[in-house]
C-alpha cells in the first residue's frame, strides 16, 4: 500500500504575505501539498499563485486540483508545466480535468461541449504534452488539436514530466486517467455542472468502490503503481460522531450507515479518523487524502499519527 501524504486545496488569500504564510503553514503542519483549483470565480490564477507558493516554501509540493483543459491550449500548458517542474526542482503534481462547472463556461463564452467531447479532447492533450515531456517534441494530427514539431522545452527535470494527477467521479474520465495518470483523484460525479443535493447519493461507498475499479481497469499492468488521491469534503473531529451521522444522514436522503462509510467525510475522534482512513486505505486504496482550508487545523493531528506510513 501507498503511504499516507495529505493535501490542502487553496484558492486564495487577503494578500501575498498571508498567501505566503499560508504555504508555510501548510508545509509546516505536514501537509505534502498545496493544491489550487481552476474556476472563473474568486481565485488566483493557478500557476502563478503556485509559483509563489513554492518559493515560500522548502519541501511542499504544488499543484492544480484540477485545470480546466478547455482554458489553455496543450502545447502552452505543456511549457508552463514543465518550467514550473524546473523551478521547483520537481514539486509540481500537474492536475488535469476535462471541465465540469457550468458557470465557467457561462462567465467566459467558451462553448460547453458534451462530456464526451470534452474528455475526448483532454486525452488529445494528454498525448501531446507527455509526448513533449518525454521525446522533446510533439507532432499530432487529431480531431481537435493539430501540431507539428512542438518543441518541448525546458526539459523537466522530473523523467517524463510532472507527475500527473486526473479527477473525476464518471467512468470516461477515470478511464482516461487510468490510461494516463500517476494519480487518480476520486470524486462524486459532478456531471449536472454544479455541486447540489445529487452529491450526497454519488458518495456512497459503492459508487467510490466503482471509480476505483474503472481506473484501474483501464490502467492495466501499471494498476499497482497509482495513487489513489480522496477529495474530502468535510473534516470534524468530535467525540460523537455515531451521534451526528444519525442526525444529519435523513437530509442526505442517506442511512447513518452509509453517511459514515461515504468518502467525503471525516468525523470522529481522532483516532476514529485514523483507523478510519486505514480501512478506506485497505479496502479502496485511497492514500492521498485532500481537505480544504476550513479543515486545515482539523487535520492537523491526523496528518501527525498517519503521514508517511
Amino acid at each position: 500500500m501507498a503511504p499516507f501524504r495529505f493535501a490542502l486545496q487553496l484558492s486564495q488569500a487577503a494578500t501575498p504575505a498571508a498567501w505566503r504564510d499560508l504555504a508555510r503553514k501548510t508545509e509546516d503542519l505536514g501537509y505534502s501539498t498545496l493544491y489550487i483549483p481552476d474556476h472563473l470565480d474568486d481565485q488566483w490564477a493557478p500557476m502563478i499563485a503556485l509559483t509563489v507558493a513554492a518559493e515560500a516554501t522548502t519541501t511542499l509540493t504544488v499543484g492544480t486540483l484540477v485545470l480546466d483543459n478547455d482554458f489553455r491550449h496543450p502545447v502552452i500548458l505543456a511549457m508552463e508545466a514543465a518550467t514550473l517542474d524546473v523551478v521547483t526542482g520537481g514539486r509540481f503534481e500537474l492536475g488535469m480535468g476535462a471541465g465540469w462547472m457550468s458557470t465557467d463556461y457561462a462567465r467566459s463564452g467558451i462553448p460547453m461541449d458534451p462530456a464526451a467531447v470534452r474528455i475526448a479532447k483532454l486525452g488529445e492533450s494528454l498525448q501531446i504534452m507527455q509526448s513533449m515531456w518525454k521525446d522533446g517534441t510533439a507532432s499530432f494530427d487529431g480531431e481537435y488539436y493539430t501540431v507539428s514539431e512542438a518543441v518541448g522545452t525546458p526539459s523537466p527535470v522530473t523523467p517524463g514530466g510532472p507527475p500527473l494527477v486526473i479527477g473525476g467521479g464518471s467512468k470516461r474520465i477515470l478511464t482516461l486517467g487510468g490510461q494516463y495518470a500517476d494519480i487518480i483523484s476520486i470524486v462524486p460525479s459532478l456531471a449536472a455542472g454544479v455541486i447540489g443535493p445529487e452529491v450526497a447519493a454519488e458518495s456512497v461507498v459503492e459508487k467510490y468502490t466503482d471509480r476505483v475499479g474503472w481506473a484501474r481497469a483501464a490502467a492495466g499492468d501499471r494498476a499497482d503503481e497509482l495513487e489513489f488521491q480522496c477529495w474530502t469534503a468535510v473534516v470534524q473531529v468530535v467525540p460523537n460522531a455515531a451521534e451526528l451521522f444519525g442526525q444529519l444522514a435523513p437530509a442526505f436522503g442517506l442511512t447513518a450507515d452509509q453517511l459514515a462509510a461515504a468518502p467525503i467525510a471525516l468525523v470522529g475522534t481522532v483516532g476514529e479518523i485514523v483507523e478510519t482512513l486505514q480501512k478506506r486505505r485497505e479496502e479502496l486504496g485511497f492514500s492521498y487524502i485532500v481537505v480544504h482550508e476550513a479543515e486545515m487545523d482539523a487535520l492537523a493531528p491526523v496528518i501527525a499519527e498517519l503521514a508517511g506510513s
